[in-house]
């Protein structure tokens, strides 16, 4: 595997000499992109990191696996990349038999190889996505306005719009509200994500140290070292992780990136609004970021979320939380080696010392003899020996909340200022006082979610049999829940877990349920937790009926009386993945867009201020692709400078694991949500909305017939079972949530949507992102008006976008291999017509010879893997097939195991999962 590495794929015959072949030319009839221009396309460093980490992955299958495996490896690559270009099928049908001529143990090597590679190109990729940031940022001169989706552009555009005042009112109450969610679409185990990490810190001291000699000798040993670790470790775990291990997995990316990362977003942003006052005046940025979790607390369909494991949970990420802020406050503290006599500490310092040393006079002498002359510092270390007693719970010297905390250390800071030392005051101390502001002593605000049947149930149960009767496991949980809320504010405040989300809410009463269930589990105590029920509207009846149960949840006294207190805030939650799985993607963006309008306008004859909370997915059939994007082609009043979304499995490393891409993305996301609700933007989108809503509602009815007379066939759900690996995924151990609420495959409404997505994607299909528009444009057939929509209609624009990079994943050729293991060629044909039928009208709207031609760097990451993921489907197709074929005993194990392998490899080629 010496030569595995893009620059070394051969273009087909005929195929572009250069970058300035015109783009039909580099087409064939399937609709794939020729391979040259691709190949020219690659950044040298790119090209050097792949081909190096490739040439060392070599190195290692030769040295465990003889010659025999990187032959057999190169082979079945030579002739995927030669079949990506031979549109007769030919060169693909002989590396199906070279596959189905592999014994069980060399074909699971393969797809192990294979693996692996991705998991390199994937973090050379990301590695030279943070190069070019750090190179991009380089060209600028110091606090120039930075590239056009970054924040300070943003502000200066909206400063053009509304003026500087009223500009900084909306950026002091901007809000951008993450939620991790531990859905399981992360297919990578942890060991490997960390020999991940390793490498890609190998790589980064190999590029910016221009190591040569004995030293780049030593680097390139310990990444063959690392490379042979990964390759040497199971890519499937054996057990299923525990939410617990789902919370740990999280929480390691708070520790590695996001505790950094938020304050130093912020810092950037004052730096660049204050200028040369930037360190000696007090920051004009508030922190915008706000961290929430599911982990933990989403209990809809999964039966091991407990209220213990609630309880565990909030106090695992409190306890990350409070280690943390402990040790950045000792870094400060003693940095702050400012003399008495220089900086004269305030009155407000002195009687700070003062209640400190009447805490505990032990604490305050240690201080005081390690900080000599130093008020400053001693107080800072006080602190953070009572940070340090607060996670160890003792009560003498604990906090007893995250406010208190930031009181003392806002002293020290006001005392700096006044002793005339504003940079001190302004430069580490301010990043952990935004530190503090944005996670306090719980980190992630805990959401808890669930189904609305699970609270009537119970209700039902309770005014049966009565409070103290013999109630069920599942309405004594219910119960518990709220009193695992309880505990979790009394002991870290009400910020770190109020909000609860009731999944398929359908009338006011599913809302009402909540607090009622509430007071129950106290039995009419002041000690009840204070909670927000959230509703969340997931189907397509669901979101056109929104706003009527909106209406009536205002009559409901527990929420007229938690209005008066929060300042007449609401959230609603939206779900996509549902929604999509229920009508198709296309019928389900519409709806949601025109849900949003709806919901605005009521929020606003109400005076309510609306937080929409998006049900993402990471997948383009659950609401994936690019946020700030999506951002920005919300309905006016939607967005109003609050944007809340969930960032879902395999995301949450994409997005935050690394420092630099994740303040690039909080950076775009934060931009758009200012510019989403500028009057330039707002009028764009309404005139758009409006100028095609015929063209809406003519996509809408014919792409959701065209959906609906798939998945509504007779057969349908078993048949989908059969075609893809739907059973299989539910038997790999990639997160802790069952893949069915329930029933059995013979019901599609019971599929959860993650492996719904999941499944079409690992079939090379991708249905999810994309079925039934190509019906839809078609029908609606004005091409002119199609093409002036998609230059004027953000929503439009998006959603053509999406489906793009959905179809540059599907592979006709792989899909009909799948497709042919069911005995139903009426869908099967359905779904391959309505796919190129697809293509063609997409293509023809965006006036782009391939999917993704107009995205240059998107594109070629897709076309460069595409020959590879081919590979590894036709190793899954051939484990499918036997599967399928009824196998038994060892050989069915064995098979399982073979397939098992090649949905991690698949998902890591794809970049995509559920």
């Amino acid at each position: 595997m010496n030569d595995l590495s893009p620059s070394e794929l051969s273009p087909s015959p005929g195929a572009a000499d250069g970058p300035d072949r015109a783009a039909a030319d580099v087409s064939d009839d399937t609709g794939h992109a020729g391979r040259g221009l691709a190949r020219h396309d690659v950044p040298a460093p790119l090209r050097d990191d792949v081909r190096l980490l490739g040439g060392l992955l070599g190195t290692v299958l030769r040295e465990t696996g003889g010659q025999d495996l990187l032959d057999d490896v190169e082979r079945l690559r030579e002739l995927s990349i030669r079949a990506y270009d031979d549109p007769s099928g030919a060169v693909l049908a002989e590396a199906e038999t070279l596959v189905e001529g592999l014994s069980m143990a060399r074909a699971e090597q393969v797809a192990r190889a294979f693996t692996c590679y991705f998991h390199l190109a994937n973090l050379a990729e990301e590695y030279h996505r943070v190069r070019v940031l750090r190179e991009r940022e380089a060209e600028f001169a110091t606090r120039a306005t930075t590239p056009d989706d970054s924040l300070p552009e943003a502000f200066e555009q909206l400063v053009g719009e509304v003026g500087r005042e009223e500009a900084l009112r909306r950026l002091r109450g901007l809000e951008f509200r993450p939620v991790l969610t531990a859905h399981p679409t992360e297919a990578r185990r942890r060991a490997v994500s960390g020999a991940v990490r390793r490498i890609a810190t190998l790589l980064d001291e190999r590029d910016a140290q221009r190591l040569g000699g004995t030293s780049l000798a030593e680097n390139e040993r310990r990444l063959l070292a690392e490379i042979d670790t990964m390759w040497r470790t199971a890519p499937i775990r054996e057990h299923k992780p525990s939410v617990l291990d789902e919370v740990k997995t999280a929480l390691g990316v708070f520790d590695a990136t996001m505790f950094d990362t938020f304050p130093t977003v912020y810092r950037r942003l004052d730096d660049w609004l204050l200028g040369d006052e930037a360190g000696r005046e007090e920051p004009l940025v508030r922190p915008f970021v706000s961290l929430g979790t599911w982990i933990g607390g989403d209990r809809d369909g999964n039966p091991n979320v407990t209220a213990e494991v609630t309880r565990q949970a909030a106090a695992i990420a409190a306890d990350h939380a409070l280690a943390a802020l402990e040790q950045q406050t000792r870094l400060v503290g003693r940095k702050l080696t400012l003399d008495q006599d220089g900086t004269p500490p305030s009155d407000g310092l002195r009687a700070l010392w003062e209640r400190q040393r009447r805490l505990s006079e032990a604490v305050t002498v240690a201080a005081s003899e390690a900080s000599p002359r130093e008020p400053h510092r001693a107080v800072l270390l006080v602190v953070a020996d009572r940070i340090a007693a607060t996670r160890a719970r003792n009560a003498d010297l604990a906090y007893p909340n995250a406010e208190q905390l930031e009181s003392d250390l806002r002293v020290v800071q006001e005392s700096l200022v006044a002793a005339g030392a504003p940079r001190a005051a302004y430069g580490d101390l301010q990043q952990l006082v935004w530190q503090v502001e944005t996670f306090g002593f719980h980190l992630a605000e805990l959401e808890v979610r669930q189904h609305s049947q699970v609270h009537e149930g119970a209700l039902a149960e309770i005014a049966e049999k009565g409070l103290r009767g013999d109630l069920s496991d599942r309405t004594r949980e219910v119960l518990d829940t709220f009193r695992a809320l309880g505990a979790v504010q009394q002991r870290y405040g009400i910020r770190a877990a109020r909000r609860y989300i009731v999944s398929f809410t359908q009338k006011p009463e599913h809302l009402a349920a909540v607090y009622e269930l509430a007071e129950l589990a106290f039995e009419g105590s002041d000690e009840a937790p204070v909670v927000d029920a959230i509703p969340l509207f997931e189907t397509f009846a669901d979101l056109r009926a929104s706003v009527d149960i909106l209406e009536s949840m205002l009559t409901l006294p527990q929420v007229q009386r938690r209005l008066a207190e929060n300042g007449r805030r609401v959230e609603v939650m939206l779900g996509y993945s549902d929604s999509s799985k229920d009508v198709g993607p296309v019928s389900a963006t519409l709806a949601l867009h025109d849900a949003q309008s709806r919901i605005a306008h009521w929020a606003e004859r109400h005076d309510i201020t609306l937080t929409l909370f998006h049900g993402r997915g990471g997948a383009l059939g659950r609401g994936g692709g690019p946020a700030n994007r999506a951002v920005l082609a919300q309905p006016p009043g939607s967005v109003d400078g609050r944007f809340k979304l969930t960032e879902q499995g395999e995301v949450i490393l994409a997005r935050y694991g690394d420092p630099t891409i994740a303040s690039r993305h909080i950076e775009q996301v934060a931009a758009a949500t200012l510019l989403a609700s500028a009057p330039s933007t707002e009028k764009r989108n309404a005139e758009a909305t409006e100028r095609y809503r015929d063209l809406a509602a003519a996509l809408d009815e014919s792409s959701r017939r065209r959906f609906h007379d798939l998945v509504r066939a007779d057969g349908f759900p078993q048949w989908f079972s059969q075609v893809t690996p739907l059973e299989e995924v539910g038997l790999l151990p990639i997160g802790s949530r069952p893949a069915r609420r329930g029933l059995s495959v013979s019901s599609l409404d019971d599929l959860r949507a993650i492996p719904w997505v999941f499944s079409w994607s690992q079939a090379r299909i991708n249905l999810a992102g994309w079925y039934g528009l190509g019906t839809a444009l078609k029908e609606f057939g004005d091409l002119e008006l199609l093409r002036e929509a998609h230059r004027e209609w953000p929503l439009f624009a998006t959603l053509l976008d999406n489906v793009e990079m959905s179809l540059a994943k599907t592979d006709e050729r792989i899909a009909e291999r799948y497709l042919a293991l069911g005995d139903r060629d009426d869908l099967a044909q359905a779904i391959l017509d309505e796919l190129r039928l697809t293509r063609e009208q997409v293509l023809a709207v965006t006036e782009n010879a391939w999917p993704l031609a107009g995205r240059r760097v998107l594109g070629r990451a897709v076309q460069l893997r595409s020959p590879y993921v081919d590979a590894l489907s036709l190793l899954q197709v051939r484990a499918l097939r036997g599967l399928r074929s009824g196998a038994e005993g060892p050989v069915k194990d064995e098979l399982q195991h073979l397939l098992l392998l090649t949905v991690n490899g698949v998902a890591a080629g794809l970049q995509n999962t559920g």
